[in-house]
This record gives C-alpha cells, sequence and structure tokens, in this order.
C-alpha cells in the first residue's frame, strides 16, 4: 500500500509540474532553450571524440588489464606512495573533463581499485590539465597559475586520503573479502604489447581533445594527422594481437559502461543548462545573482563559488575566460580559486554518474570535501593576495 501512494504521489507531483508549467515567463522560455543549447553542444563537441574513446579505454581496462595489478598498485591494501603518487598525476597526461574521466575512472574502481586512490583519480584527471594551468597563468596571472596546480595536486591526495579514512571499515572488509589474485589473471600478452594499445587509445583521446591556442600550437594544427596515425596503429593492433572473443569482451565492456553513464550525463547537462544557462545564454538562475554573490574574498563569496563550480559544466579550458568575465565583473580573487578547484573535477552530470558507481553516501561526501577544501583554499589565497 506504501509502494501505491509513493507512485502515487509522484504522479500527482509529475502533473503539477506539467499542469503550472510557467511557458508565459520569458526567463523560463530561455531556460528551456539554454538547456537544449547547451544539450546539443555537449552532444556534438563531447560524445564522439571524448567520450566513446573513454568508453572503449574503460571496456579495455576490465578485459585486457589484469586485476592483481590493479590490485597491486592501486588496490586497499597498495602502497600508498605508489597508488597517491601515480593517480595524484594522472591529469597531466589525461587532460580530460570532469566527464570523461568518468568512464575510466569506472573502470578501475570495478576493477578492485581502493577507494582512495580512485578518488583521487577522479578528481586530479580533470583538475591537473597542464594547458589549462598554462592558460590560467597567462590569462588570471602567474601566481593563480601556481595556486591552481598546487592546490588541485594537493588536494587528490587529500580527498584520496580523507575518502579512504571516512570509509576505512568498508575498505578493510573489501580488501579481506578479496582474493589475492595473481598478476596475470587475464589474457596473456606481452607487456610492451599492452602498453602500446593503451598508449594508441589514450593518444587518441588526447590528441583528437586538444585545445587551441592562440596562436595555434604545432601540435594543435597536426593533431587530426597524428589521430589518423595512431587510429591505423591500433586497427593493426586490434587486428594482428587480439582474437574474436576478446573483442566481443572488449565491446561488451565499453557497451555497458556507455549504457550507464551516457543517459545521466546528458540529463545531467540538461538540468545544468536549465539552471545556470551556457556562456552565451542565461539559466533560471540570473547571472547578476552569481556576479552579486561572487564579489569580495568574504567566506561566503567563497563557499557560493565552491559551490557554483561543483554544480556547474566546464569544458576543458572553458573555465578560464568564464573567469575572466566573471572578475572584470567584480569577483574576487579567492572566489575565483575556490571555482577552479571545484570548478572543472565536478559537476552536475559528474555528481548523478558518481553516484551510480559508489553509492550516494560515498558521493556526498566526496562533493563536500571538494567544496570545503576549495572554499577553504579560496579565503585563504583572497587574504594572501
Amino acid at each position: 500500500m506504501k509502494k501505491e501512494i509513493r507512485t502515487l504521489l509522484i504522479l500527482a507531483a509529475g502533473f503539477a509540474a506539467c499542469f503550472f508549467l510557467p511557458m508565459g515567463n520569458e526567463r523560463f522560455r530561455g531556460a528551456i532553450l539554454e538547456s537544449l543549447s547547451l544539450v546539443r553542444w555537449y552532444a556534438r563537441e563531447h560524445v564522439l571524440l571524448c567520450l566513446v574513446p573513454a568508453f572503449f579505454i574503460a571496456g579495455a581496462i576490465g578485459v585486457f588489464v589484469q586485476q592483481g595489478a590493479v590490485m597491486k598498485y592501486l588496490g586497499a591494501t597498495a602502497n600508498k606512495v605508489v597508488a597517491y603518487g601515480v593517480a595524484s598525476v594522472s591529469g597531466t597526461i589525461l587532460a580530460v573533463c570532469s566527464c570523461t574521466v568518468l568512464p575510466l575512472f569506472a573502470g578501475i574502481y570495478r576493477m578492485g581499485a581502493g577507494l582512495g586512490p580512485a578518488t583521487a583519480f577522479l578528481y586530479s584527471g580533470p583538475a591537473i590539465n597542464v594547458l589549462a594551468i598554462i592558460l590560467t597563468a597567462r590569462i588570471l596571472g602567474v601566481e593563480m597559475g601556481i595556486a591552481r596546480a598546487v592546490g588541485a595536486i594537493v588536494f587528490s591526495v587529500v580527498i584520496g586520503l580523507s575518502m579512504h579514512f571516512i570509509f576505512r571499515r568498508e575498505e578493510l572488509a573489501k580488501a579481506a573479502a578479496q582474493p589475492v589474485m595473481p598478476e596475470a589473471d587475464g589474457p596473456t600478452r606481452p607487456l610492451w604489447k599492452n602498453g602500446l594499445f593503451f598508449a594508441s587509445m589514450v593518444g587518441i583521446l588526447v590528441f583528437a581533445n586538444f585545445a587551441k591556442t592562440d596562436p595555434p600550437s604545432a601540435v594543435y594544427l597536426y593533431r587530426w594527422w597524428i589521430v589518423g596515425a595512431l587510429g591505423l596503429m591500433l586497427a593493426a593492433m586490434i587486428v594482428r594481437w587480439f582474437k574474436r572473443d576478446e573483442l566481443n569482451e572488449w565491446v561488451t565492456g565499453s557497451w555497458g559502461f556507455a549504457k550507464q553513464i551516457l543517459p545521466l550525463l546528458l540529463f545531467g547537462v540538461l538540468v545544468a543548462g536549465f539552471l545556470l544557462g551556457t556562456p552565451d545564454g542565461q539559466g533560471v538562475i540570473p547571472q547578476k545573482w552569481v556576479e552579486q554573490a561572487l564579489g569580495g574574498n568574504s567566506f561566503q563569496s567563497n563557499f557560493l563559488a565552491a559551490i557554483a563550480g561543483a554544480f556547474m559544466y566546464f569544458a576543458t579550458l572553458t573555465e578560464v575566460p568564464i573567469l575572466r568575465g566573471l572578475m572584470d565583473a567584480g569577483m574576487g580573487k579567492g572566489p575565483a580559486l575556490a571555482l577552479l578547484l571545484a570548478g572543472p573535477a565536478l559537476s552536475l552530470p559528474n555528481m548523478l554518474v558518481i553516484r551510480s558507481v559508489m553509492g550516494t553516501k560515498k558521493t556526498a561526501v566526496y562533493v563536500a570535501l571538494v567544496v570545503v577544501m576549495a572554499t577553504g583554499s579560496g579565503v585563504l589565497y583572497g587574504w594572501l593576495f
């Protein structure tokens, strides 16, 4: 009976929402158009070039990487220096956004990586982007670029260690329940072959999404030639080194990640666009409210900047020109750093997917750690500079 009443209430709420839609309100209609515009842009710019390669890399991790190796270097009982060292600097290689990192995070987490190293990787993947840090230093100042780089590396380690400590009982139980796995528990293939295979896929992901600079770099100008060469090399390796059943497992694993992650991402982008709009238009929340709330270097402005950054979606490098505009409108340096440390690593779409991978409680703690640390860093930076 309770279940039926709950269903009735949900249906009634949905009907009321449809019945009272404020279609006559210009801002509401504009927010709908902005949400559709953002999800259209996301589908065009990120799904094919970012997410599809990431899905295949995540699927390959599940099929071709030995579980024993993952547990040895990233597991709950792994050497902490190695585990957090690798996880905290992964973003310098990947240079991915808060959504593209999700299939990779899900892949290593399901393979047995400890919660601490996995969440350190989850944060560092989009946060420690060399190009973004250089662009930050050029446009927002050298001290801001240095603060962002140091803060992102420190954040990834502290967040990972904090997650491990907070959920240490679950981690210990997880480690005790996992059997001792030999490193050669998957398809036997020389290490150099697996290395080239993964390097080619990561290379395609990185160079296909290589950001444009002013003036354009040589890598940017020739990126499609590089991607084409890597694609041909990958195709040759697939034909010569892999069996049909392995390839079927790979495709099945990749499709599993796509089914789980892509619908949540698209829905999250749609909602984020409706609430906060796009760089070219406003959502249902007026942009003036955001600008007014982020002025100065008070605790409130830093906290609101961290919250805003956590829920907004930033494509790689777009956060820098957006912040330049906000700072020109009166945003303080502290809130700017707080948004830089929270924004690229989190977004509403990102949160929805993380919740599906590690549950509501762990996701809430992870988001809270990012917001609190970003707020504190912003307050300190604003006080110093």
